[in-house]
């Protein structure tokens, strides 16, 4: 048998005179350090301070806003500048992000208040619809050829380029855009109807008996991201249901107690939605099982007016009408982060950019403003030490969040 013994020397362990120091031989790794989780403790609760600290939510507003309040605003699904909002006097905005300048205003496009917005695919063109009984097309970068005798029959260089109007149909209240084929799906007073651009009259209408027999106003529609043929709507009459387009039919609905005023799809869980409820709570819904929500999320002290989903589909912001701003994240029913100020009234829509970076809100008081999605996230490019410094942080934040001292900062 081989032994291996530890032998050291006689200097190295004894003291020259009684007064010395006993020499203690350490482990300098800092993981074989004896106080390593009081340390690492005492620096996680430090970053959530600095967390707190360094947070500046608010960026700006777009330059200029609106002449009334914005009702509905919408982002390019696949370019990050392009963003449309839509006001109460009818008149609809183009902006650039980049620049948050005001690239057209296009006075009187509706008649009455818009309703809703949407993109196309293509990214270049858009919808409005509105509480006149229109929806209308418009692009967001125009043709400048004088040749061109299309584009000089336009009432503006952007539009509209087409209007649809259905008799059985009075205002329009919600509309949104296929996200793989050329269809869009509007909700209105006491129907659901599917539209191609290339008609005047929709494909498919659902009235009446192929609404579970209600006849109150449809007030949001939405196509799922991944099945393309699932069609999901709230009504006035409480409910939230789903269509199929394929069939032209009804699938199922459930029933809460108070009506949902807003609902968007998980981008990335495309099975699951949430919705927004004017009992200040927002629920999460598995359309396998819409008998009970998945989730419920609380907070706001009035009623949700607007949801939507973060790019990544980890969370989703709300607006609400008592004023505030407040992401949730995904699995909990607690907001991370809330966002007011003193002079921003009912927000009526919410949007992420497509870089999850910023948020940006539409309220009742003409304004549009920009907010970080993270609010302590520097802005601009940051040092390989800077960026190690705060991976460093949050993961160290995210190690200890369930801890009380944490967890209340």
């Amino acid at each position: 048998m081989k032994i291996k013994a530890l032998s050291r020397s006689k200097a190295s362990t004894s003291r020259e005179c009684q007064g010395d120091l006993r020499q203690v031989h350490r482990n300098l790794d800092p993981t074989f350090h004896p106080h390593s989780r009081a340390r690492e403790y005492t620096r996680a609760v430090t970053s959530a301070k600095i967390d707190r600290m360094f947070a500046k939510p608010f960026i700006g507003d777009l330059q200029g806003g609106h002449r009334d309040g914005v009702t509905a605003t919408c982002a390019s699904r696949n370019a990050l500048v392009p963003f449309v909002s839509g006001a109460g006097d009818g008149s609809i905005n183009i902006w650039d992000l980049g620049s948050r300048n005001l690239v057209k205003e296009l006075n009187g496009a509706h008649s009455r208040m818009i309703t809703g917005l949407t993109f196309a695919n293509d990214g270049r063109n858009f919808y409005s619809c509105s509480d006149d009984g229109l929806v209308k097309c418009w692009t967001v970068y125009p043709s400048h050829s004088s040749d061109d005798n299309d584009n000089q029959e336009l009432a503006t260089p952007h539009g509209p380029l087409s209007t649809y109007r259905s008799p059985n149909i009075g205002s329009f209240k919600s509309i949104d855009y296929h996200r793989s084929e050329v269809q869009f799906a509007t909700a209105s007073d006491s129907s659901v109807a599917l539209w191609s651009p290339e008609r005047s009259t929709p494909i498919i209408q659902w009235t009446g008996n192929k609404l579970w027999n209600s006849d109150d106003t449809s007030n949001v529609v939405r196509f799922n991201p991944s099945e393309h043929s699932l069609l999901g709507q709230c009504s006035m009459d409480r409910g939230v249901g789903l269509f199929d387009t394929r069939t032209g039919s009804a699938m199922q609905k459930t029933v809460l107690k108070m009506r949902s005023n807003c609902m968007e799809w998980n981008p990335l869980e495309p099975m699951n939605f949430v919705v927004g409820n004017e009992d200040f709570n927002a629920y999460s819904f598995d359309m396998r099982k819409l008998d009970q929500p998945t989730m419920i999320y609380k907070g706001h002290t009035n009623t949700i007016l607007s949801v939507c989903w973060s790019p990544t589909g980890r969370e989703f912001v709300t607006g609400s009408y008592d004023k505030t701003i407040r992401i949730f994240p995904h699995r909990r029913g607690k907001a991370r982060e809330i966002y007011h100020t003193k002079r921003m009234q009912r927000v009526f829509t919410v949007n992420y950019t497509a870089d999850n970076k910023y948020i940006i809100s539409g309220s009742d008081d003409t304004n549009l403003r920009l907010w970080k999605a993270n609010a302590s996230e520097k802005i601009g490019q940051a040092s390989v030490r800077e960026e190690k410094s705060m991976e460093y942080r949050q993961a160290l934040i995210k190690k200890y969040q369930h801890l009380p001292e944490v967890k209340r900062i």
